[in-house]
């Protein structure tokens, strides 16, 4: 299976550092950062595993969950959060899965024969309260992910659900917005971004993001 944007994540059953998870039922209506893993006690994803620890109460402003995913089993990912916390200076307080027998990896094309036949590939999901697939990003092994960036994709992705807006290159939180082009009708545009716009070209219309 290959999942694009758009789509709508696979359900899944599968047993965790917490016990037994059901995806749909633990995830409920928040977003879910899902990000992979090839094995446990490996060292740029100890980093990236506190690094998201760390940012958990900025993960609870914008309602997401964390959920972290290796193929080894429950058991090792107790001992490995036990090393991340000592090591990294904080508390895991979200799951990793045990998907030992790759089901999830499988669900989720993390199996990348040109990298490995039985390890996932580091992907990193965003998924939205209904399930959907918004984001898809894949590191290769020696890379760590930006978490930094993961938080500024969620805002962005927030912002365009709640405004009709999108956000230019390097946008973050506060910077002026773009008005779509799906979005013409004048009446319509001085309901929406009530603020004004620049256009320096017809296709270009900047306004100040809404919500500040």
């Amino acid at each position: 299976m290959t999942l694009r944007l758009g789509d709508v994540a696979p359900d899944f059953e599968q047993d965790s550092s917490i016990g037994r998870i059901k995806f749909y039922e633990w995830a409920v209506d928040s977003w879910t950062v899902l990000f992979s893993h090839p094995a446990d006690f490996t060292p740029v994803c100890t980093t990236e595993l506190g690094l998201t620890a760390k940012l958990k109460s900025e993960f609870d402003k914008r309602n997401v969950k964390a959920l972290a995913l290796s193929v080894d089993p429950a058991d090792k990912h107790v001992e490995w959060i036990n090393d991340i916390e000592e090591t990294q200076g904080t508390t895991v307080s979200f799951p990793i899965i045990a998907d030992v027998d790759r089901s999830i990896a499988t669900l989720f094309d993390m199996i990348h024969p040109n990298q490995s036949d039985t390890m996932t590939v580091r992907s990193l999901f965003i998924i939205d309260p209904k399930k959907k697939v918004r984001l898809i990003i894949t590191y290769p092994m020696s890379t760590g992910r930006n978490f930094n960036e993961v938080l500024r994709v969620i805002d962005a992705l927030q912002l365009a659900d709640n405004y009709s807006v999108a956000t230019p290159g390097n946008w973050c939180d506060g910077d002026d917005v773009i008005i779509p082009l799906t979005v013409q009708d004048e009446e319509v545009i001085k309901q929406k971004y009530p603020k004004g716009y620049k256009a320096p070209r017809p296709y270009l219309r900047v306004t100040p993001q809404p919500n500040k």
